[in-house]
């Protein structure tokens, strides 16, 4: 194992939690399946589609979310927009314009953008395209949920017993292959028998923290509190949290994090209260080709996410708003990041490019 990575993994091996959570996408023979997120947390509902214009809907609508899993559903839909169209043994210019569509559902994760691009880098001589791209895309769910399998596992070497974790919107296994990355570090720690507390913070405008957080740790039996976004700095001195872990969305090179908006907030406030702020992430989610966090896309919502609460209007017509998706966390406000490859400390430049070599 390479110097730069802190901390050695004894055992890979992983026993399931008796609790199941349901898979959030899966493959049924000629159509993809994903569990409707934007339904959650009182009704569990599947939906399904054999047409990768649907899967890119579910995407831009959220009723598939997290940078892993609409990385992995990209790769199901770029499949299928190839089984639609007929391709053979290379990319015609109809599958082409459809892959872009694809990679352009969303602009902050990139993991969408590299599951595409992993796609198009495939030997396609003499098979057919469909057929490869889906053997690849179930490749991709395979090592996205192996990977999470295995940040919890490290990020569990940095969990005290006792610990009050800090989490931001919602990194479980729904928005991933089915373990997660800041929850799946959570999970292994509460699967290792360790006694936590989780302070959930509600993550506005849509909720995902107490719609889909508090979802998965109720029937994980993890103990957890939900809070406004608002109290997190008087919940990190009432409770005594000792460290904060989010996901991220894309990391440049230098360490400069996108996650879901607020996490920025939240990292400020861990500085101030001197509390280890992690990032946990699949190598997939770092971008060597971006710089740094002022070059990342921001992707800005539409003015009813915030103008309303529900189906309740709670501001005026006409007025201007301002709705960004992520936000961008500063390298500096960072303590690690936790990788299926290890806990990578600074510099982070240096040390980002070496764990994705």
């Amino acid at each position: 194992m390479s110097k730069y990575l802190d901390g050695i993994v004894n055992s890979l091996s992983f026993q399931e939690s008796k609790t199941k959570l349901p898979p959030p996408i899966r493959w049924l023979g000629d159509k993809v399946e994903i569990i409707d997120q934007s339904l959650l947390p009182h009704t569990e509902k599947y939906i399904s589609s054999n047409n990768y214009r649907q899967v890119c809907e579910w995407i831009k609508s959220l009723r598939i979310r997290g940078a892993p899993a609409i990385g992995i559903a990209a790769a199901y839909a770029a499949a299928l927009a190839a089984f639609e169209l007929g391709c053979h043994d290379k990319i015609s210019p109809d599958l082409k314009l459809a892959l872009e569509e694809i990679a352009g559902a969303r602009p902050t994760a990139v993991n969408l953008k590299n599951a595409i691009d992993r796609l198009l880098k495939l030997d396609l001589k003499g098979k057919k395209v469909g057929e490869a791209f889906l053997s690849e895309a179930h490749k991709i769910l395979e090592e996205e949920t192996n990977a999470c399998i295995t940040i919890g596992q490290y990020g569990n070497l940095l969990v005290p017993d006792q610990a009050v974790i800090h989490t931001h919107c919602h990194t479980g296994g729904l928005a991933t292959g089915g373990y997660g990355t800041a929850l799946g570090v959570i999970r292994a720690a509460h699967e290792s028998g360790k006694k936590i507390l989780v302070i959930v913070d509600e993550t506005r405008p849509l909720l995902q923290g107490s719609r889909l957080t508090t979802w998965e740790l109720q029937k994980l039996g993890i103990k957890f509190k939900l809070i406004v976004d608002g109290a997190a700095g008087i919940a990190m001195r009432k409770f005594g949290v000792n460290m904060v872990i989010t996901g991220a969305d894309r990391i440049a090179s230098n360490g400069d994090t996108a996650n879901k908006v607020g996490t920025y907030n939240l990292s400020v406030l861990s500085k101030e209260h001197g509390i280890p702020f992690y990032i946990a992430a699949p190598s997939s989610s770092f971008d060597l080709s971006t710089p740094s966090g002022e070059k990342i896309p921001i992707e800005e919502r539409g003015a009813d996410e915030i103008v309303s609460f529900g189906k309740c209007k709670v501001a005026p017509d006409g007025i201007e708003t301002y709705s960004p998706a992520f936000d961008i966390t500063p390298a500096d406000n960072i303590t690690a990041f936790i990788t299926e490859r290890g806990i990578i400390k600074r510099p982070f430049s240096e040390n980002i490019k070496r764990m994705l070599q």
